[in-house]
């Protein structure tokens, strides 16, 4: 009789078939692949949109879903100088994708510009509802913030992930208000070689059985140019627990270049999917993953087809598939409008698309 020894890396609560870094999947010919099938010609939320008046540059990351027929977006709005630093963390709402109202301000940051205040900005909220809680978590980035210098980026530094949760209860708690219940995950002993001085730059968690996932993502800052802006995985049994990184699984092998803010969803075939920032002009990422461990090389699908309806001058972080009917879904994404004669970025707009989810028979 043969015994078959099946060897696995643990760390506390990532468990990994050795070998298994990449999800080989399907072979690409059969993936599900995202099509384009339409594009809102213009964004839908700017900084002349009513409910904006004080936002100086836009909006830039986070999420948006929907609930009970009416979406919602959790979203960074760069409200004043430094740009990138003086923030707010504010709450939309919609009933058609189109018109928008803004409901609250979660957090603003403080805007200090000297290195010493480790809330000096604050980015990317993703809300998550937690159903052995039956509250909505909050998690989001906290920087400490100073001017660059030649060799580093210090803008945004040593970033920390903070969660908060809805003080009420159930899924209608979704509209706050939020507490903070503190950090989850930061740089520090158990930071990985590819992290650096950017610290943890994003955070989305998911459901996988009884495991809590992660993505998080981080970057060597403190060379210029840099190389590499990546992602890993870190796990833990509930959302409030002590998260760990997956060692020996990170980096993913998604991008050899970059990726950002990658924002997870669990499809009716049980597969998940994630859209990111991919950093390829008129596009956003994604990726696949049979057991929401191993993760697919990413694919790029172009969300601003050149002529008609081009308005964002770069295409920046997709904020999550919200699915409609029909395998369809929508888009939402934030993208820089930069008009004749502006300095700088521009101006972070909120524009989306419908994609339609192609599977191989």
């Amino acid at each position: 009789m043969q015994i078959l020894i099946i060897v696995f890396a643990i760390s506390p609560f990532c468990i990994i078939e050795i070998g298994g870094r990449e999800d080989p999947g399907l072979p690409r010919s059969k993936r599900p692949l995202f099509i384009l099938v339409a594009q809102y010609p213009t964004p839908v939320i700017t900084v002349k949109s009513e409910g904006a008046a004080g936002n100086k540059y836009g909006f830039e990351g986070g999420r948006a879903l929907k609930l009970h027929g009416t979406y919602h977006l959790f979203t960074s709005e760069m409200v004043g100088d430094p740009i990138w630093v003086k923030m707010k963390l504010a709450h939309w709402k919609s009933q058609d994708r189109i018109h928008w109202k803004r409901i609250a301000t979660l957090y603003e940051s403080s805007g200090e510009f000297e290195g010493k205040d480790p809330r000096a900005a604050l980015w990317a909220p993703m809300p998550v509802y937690n159903q052995k809680e039956g509250r909505w978590n909050l998690f989001y980035v906290a920087y400490r913030s100073a001017p660059n210098t030649k060799t580093e980026w210090l803008n945004n530094f040593r970033g920390t992930i903070w969660r908060a949760v809805s003080k009420v209860q159930g899924v209608n708690g979704i509209d706050g208000p939020y507490e903070d219940v503190g950090i989850i995950l930061q740089p520090g002993p158990e930071s990985e070689s590819w992290e650096g001085l950017q610290g943890t730059d994003s955070f989305f968690p998911y459901e996988v059985g009884a495991i809590w996932y992660g993505f998080y993502g981080s970057a060597k800052t403190e060379h210029k140019p840099i190389p590499f802006w990546g992602v890993g995985l870190a796990s833990a049994p509930d959302l409030a627990s002590p998260w760990k990184r997956c060692a020996g699984l990170n980096p993913l092998k998604i991008d050899r270049v970059f990726v950002e803010n990658p924002v997870v969803t669990r499809l009716d075939d049980r597969r998940y999917a994630a859209v990111y920032d991919s950093n390829v002009p008129n596009t956003i990422g994604y990726t696949w993953s049979s057991d929401g461990v191993r993760w697919a090389a990413g694919e790029a699908i172009i969300v601003q087809p050149q002529g008609t309806g081009k308005w964002a001058d770069d295409v920046r972080t997709p904020l999550g598939l919200i699915r409609e009917e029909d395998k369809r879904f929508t888009v939402f994404y934030t993208g820089y409008q930069k008009p004749p004669g502006t300095k700088g970025m521009g101006f972070g707009a909120v524009g989306f698309v419908t994609l339609e989810l192609k599977t191989a028979s």
